[in-house]
């Protein structure tokens, strides 16, 4: 690999990263919003690097057998999904979002959960930001060996 591939991959993991701290701060920001159901960001890696994929892709080159195909690696952000629980059901007749019965559903976010996801997802935007900032020093120090 080389290094704008490690750039890129650090790069789409950073605009990864940060859309799904934005995804968990919206969740909180919402928490006491009635009828908000929360989201969930949904990320997948670019090529599947299971045992199984590495053996399709293995498999496919019947002449390399032995050798370990090439695999970029990285991750992608692929939308959302919304939480299928249900917020508590709250009696409050005067309501615009009242129904019939006069009953508003609560907001289902959980603030320690996704404070706790918000957490892990800054680790993981400040671990890629680490990697480009290596990788930049390492480009630096072999312009500097070849001078």
């Amino acid at each position: 690999m080389g290094i704008m591939e490690s750039m890129n991959i650090g790069a789409n993991a950073l605009k990864a990263h940060g859309l799904r701290l934005d995804i968990h701060a919206k969740n909180i920001a919402n928490i006491d919003t009635p009828n908000y159901v929360r989201r969930i960001p949904v990320l997948n890696a670019t090529e599947d690097i299971s045992f199984h994929g590495l053996m399709n892709s293995m498999k496919e080159d019947v002449f390399g057998v032995g050798t370990l195909p090439y695999l970029q690696g990285g991750v992608t952000f692929n939308g959302c999904v919304e939480d299928p629980t249900l917020g508590d059901r709250i009696y409050k007749p005067g309501h615009p979002d009242a129904d019939e019965n006069g009953y508003i559903r609560a907001s289902n976010v959980n603030a320690m959960v996704d404070m706790a996801d918000a957490i892990l997802a800054q680790r993981a935007y400040e671990a890629n930001l680490a990697v480009i900032n290596i990788t930049k020093s390492m480009a630096l120090k072999a312009v500097e060996i070849g001078r």
